[in-house]
């Protein structure tokens, strides 16, 4: 897939800004805060409908305007496709496909894939494991569209399910609430378990991948396992049996629960675990070693999306090559070649070999505006 086009309208701190890419890769250059990131993050929110910064709407619309728009030409192996998506200060999103304003907002996924990699992504590692739900989320619902709307359809169970606890706190009679807790039981453990499942499915599919990156990388000195492990037991893989063990938790944990106001048991529990010879990355070597990890996981990424979409999506390079030693670079410089379409900030181009510059296009960003950079040397 290749984005032909993107133009943004009261975005951040675009006013109107229209972009031709003319290039498999385009390197952004220009200083810190003037708007390189914010480019990515228009195309991240057309792969994802999210953003990994975790921004609300009301702070990328501009302050003196109502909404913000977000347009692209996507040109695939299938034909051309024409995003638009519209936000508003009050949350309240549009999604139009070629001219046709979808119902459904997970109508709108899967069209633009995209991988994006910036120094927020080493949270991946020393985060919490809050990161790395976020995190395999938003692969997710690329690999599975609609994974968005059953990640949706649990959240909305927990959130009233945490409602009716936190009415019932001072009422530590559990055998009165039993009947209607019972109910908010079965639908939880019914949509945490098709979480779950897509989940590890993802994990399993992904860690041989990450695995093999990472004996790349670090030259087959280190053995990276990247292990999902539910909340809820995952002795079996059926719907059935997940549900079960599932039902079987929330009563163990049910007095608890009532106590602390809060659901306890579930996949907004689950953890990713990153082990570098068989020790919890986080605790292991040095920020260099953290930095293969995570290269590793993008790179992963990368290869599962195109081998489940069938094409290679798009890849967003925030600022990591500072982030990276001369070595790393080259490995992610080297994987990249031309498969696949690369958007990549900097603030300097003294990174770049000179075949790379002489194949990329350059786009100087200065206080939210783009122009061509013609000259380089």
């Amino acid at each position: 897939m290749f984005l032909q086009s993107l133009q943004l309208r009261h975005f951040r701190n675009y006013q109107e800004q229209y972009i031709e890419f003319t290039a498999p890769k385009t390197i952004l250059l220009g200083n810190n805060a003037q708007g390189k990131s914010n480019l990515l993050e228009a195309v991240e929110l057309l792969a994802t409908l999210r953003s990994h910064r975790m921004a609300r709407d009301k702070e990328l619309v501009q302050d003196s305007e109502a909404i913000a728009q977000i347009k692209a030409s996507l040109q695939r192996e299938v034909g051309i496709s024409d995003l638009t998506l519209t936000l508003r200060r009050n949350g309240r999103r549009t999604v139009n496909l070629n001219g046709e304003n979808l119902r459904r907002q997970t109508d709108f996924l899967g069209v633009l894939n995209a991988v994006e990699f910036s120094s927020l992504d080493l949270d991946l590692v020393r985060g919490s494991p809050e990161v790395r739900r976020h995190w395999l989320d938003t692969l997710l619902v690329q690999l599975e569209p609609v994974y968005a709307y059953i990640l949706q359809q649990y959240q909305q169970v927990l959130r009233q399910r945490n409602a009716f606890l936190k009415r019932h706190l001072e009422t530590l009679n559990l055998t009165a609430l039993q009947s209607e807790l019972s109910v908010w039981d079965a639908q939880l453990a019914n949509a945490g378990t098709r979480v779950i499942r897509r989940r590890d499915r993802a994990i399993q599919r992904l860690a041989p991948i990450a695995s093999k990156w990472h004996a790349s990388i670090s030259g087959s000195t280190e053995v990276l396992q990247v292990k999902y492990t539910p909340n809820v037991p995952l002795e079996e893989t059926q719907s059935e049996q997940v549900q079960q063990a599932f039902l079987e938790k929330i009563q163990q944990r049910a007095v608890a629960e009532l106590h602390q106001g809060t659901t306890l048991v579930g996949p907004h529990r689950d953890e990713v675990e990153l082990t570098i010879n068989q020790t919890p990355a986080r605790q292991y070597g040095s920020q260099g070693q953290q930095r293969t990890l995570v290269l590793s996981l993008k790179l992963a990424e990368l290869q599962l999306i195109e081998e489940v979409v069938g094409e290679p999506p798009l890849l967003l390079l925030d600022d990591v090559l500072a982030e990276l030693d001369p070595s790393r670079q080259n490995q992610l410089l080297d994987a990249i070649q031309d498969r696949f379409q690369t958007l990549i900030t900097t603030t300097h181009l003294g990174s770049f070999d000179s075949q790379w510059l002489n194949s990329s296009q350059i786009l100087a960003v200065k206080a939210g505006a783009i122009s061509s950079q013609s000259s380089v040397f």
